[in-house]
């Protein structure tokens, strides 16, 4: 069973940037789409951005222009660049593909 690990999180101020990786384990990684979604407090999960596995990309309304996925398929990770960030970007962050979510990575917004 495939295990996903996020890192990369932190404490950032508004308009600053930090990039989130997502290493998962096993292989046939590029065969697979990959998702990045986030979770506020006392909000529902939402989805920020996907990748499939040609490469497609979709971000979520609220991203679009500052985030930016991307796969490294030779190290079976995934990328989330977050430039720009804002207050409202504050939340963990987990990786997904099919039915199987990391752990998570807190992301902090603050000056």
């Amino acid at each position: 069973q495939v295990q996903l690990v996020e890192s990369g999180g932190g404490l950032v101020q508004p308009g600053g940037s930090l990039r989130l990786s997502c290493a998962a384990s096993g292989s046939m990684f590029s065969i697979y789409s990959m998702a990045w979604y986030r979770q506020a407090p006392g909000k529902q999960r939402e989805l920020v951005a996907t990748i499939s596995s040609d490469g497609t990309k979709d971000y979520a309304n609220s991203v679009k222009g500052r985030f930016t996925i991307s796969r490294d398929n030779a190290k079976n990770t995934m990328y989330l660049q977050m430039n720009s960030l804002k207050p409202e970007d504050t939340a963990v962050y987990y990786c997904k593909r099919d039915l199987t979510w990391g752990q998570g990575t807190q992301v902090t917004v603050s000056s």
